[in-house]
């Protein structure tokens, strides 16, 4: 039960590297007390994904956790972040993630037919993210040089400001009709990467910004990690709208396995059905196509369902879709073949 191979839209191993060091590095290929090790990626059939680059700001992570187990909040965020600060931060991830392929644990891919060969491999395959664009600087060196290190996907926000664009607030209930859209900059941050060929995620961006980017861009238009408002009507999910335009535009979504985003009442709590997540499976497949859906997990940034637990409880994942009705054709475009597929559209 641990076949097809899971293609996964984001996590945060470079965060626990980054706040672990050399015990974390170790320990990531011999087994961790995190979502992600290469032992659990070899129980669970976890194929790799999307490694954010996230420079994080000083907050009581365990207090915001308490209030998103409320019946309603407004999380304030943080203010924006110094660049050349963020750059620093975003530096040492990224030779976090450049150390874990010197280890062997995984490859970093900048091309489908890379991905493809890793996965068939049984390596790990990394694709460099950043998930705000704090390190890029208003002339866009930044992205260049980054881009040659490896970077192939970018999120102008996590949900505090960039100079590009706002993200939403951790609130609920909300929309996503937050704030102002792209700035300047922002603009000419997405024709730059689609020059480039860099993915753009449009996960944390408010929705006045989602609508700047499909009226900008001419890449496919991509929520890593972002669920269905119709169904927890939280501010970080997407409205219908939202979703049947990801598909017009030959785009993709990947399921959020963060509680507090699956579930009706937003509150983030680990005793959270797997039923919850075939919902928003298939009120996303209905709107944007089955085509243009897959997983996108938030693996040690987030608090999953007891049900899944880590990497290696994903089994658990594909029996429960299975037992719902998706066929093998469904499992594999789902599990991995609809990501390989918008990267091929998107990447240059």
């Amino acid at each position: 039960m641990n076949t097809p191979l899971i293609f996964d839209g984001h996590n945060d191993v470079l965060l626990k590297q980054f706040e672990g060091g050399r015990a974390a590095r170790s320990a990531f290929s011999t087994g961790n007390a995190h979502h992600i090790d290469v032992p659990k990626a070899k129980a669970g059939g976890f194929g790799g994904g999307f490694f954010a680059i996230w420079v994080p700001s000083p907050m009581d992570e365990d207090g915001i956790f308490e209030q998103m187990m409320q019946p309603e909040y407004d999380i304030p965020m943080p203010p924006a972040i110094d660049q050349g600060y963020a750059l620093g931060v975003a530096l040492k991830q990224a030779r976090a993630l450049a150390a874990l392929e010197g280890d062997g644990a995984l490859r970093i891919c900048t091309s489908v037919p890379e991905i493809a060969a890793t996965m068939q491999s049984g390596r790990m395959v990394a694709i460099m993210h950043m998930e705000g664009a704090e390190a890029i600087d208003r002339d866009l060196d930044a992205l260049h040089v980054l881009y040659r290190a490896g970077l192939r996907s970018l999120g102008p926000v996590w949900s505090r400001p960039t100079i590009f664009a706002e993200g939403v607030p951790f609130r609920f209930p909300s929309t996503g009709d937050t704030g102002p859209g792209l700035s300047p900059a922002g603009f000419d941050l997405v024709r730059e990467c689609n020059a480039l060929g860099v993915m753009l995620d449009m996960s944390h961006l408010n929705e006045a910004g989602f609508w700047d980017v499909v009226e900008t861009s001419d890449a496919p238009i991509v929520a890593t990690h972002s669920n269905a408002y119709e169904i927890c009507p939280n501010a970080r999910n997407l409205t219908d709208d939202q979703l049947r335009t990801i598909g017009q535009s030959g785009g993709m979504v990947g399921l959020n396995f963060a509680t507090a985003f699956l579930r009706p009442d937003g509150q983030m709590q680990a005793d959270t059905g797997l039923e919850l997540m075939l919902r928003h499976l298939d009120h996303m497949i209905g709107l944007a196509g089955e085509d243009h859906v897959g997983l996108g997990s938030d693996f040690d940034g987030a608090m999953v369902p007891e049900g899944i637990g880590d990497s290696a409880g994903l089994p658990a994942l594909r029996a429960a879709m299975r037992a719902h009705g998706y066929d093998e054709a469904l499992m594999e475009k789902l599990c991995f073949g609809n990501w390989l597929a918008v990267l091929g559209r998107t990447w240059k």
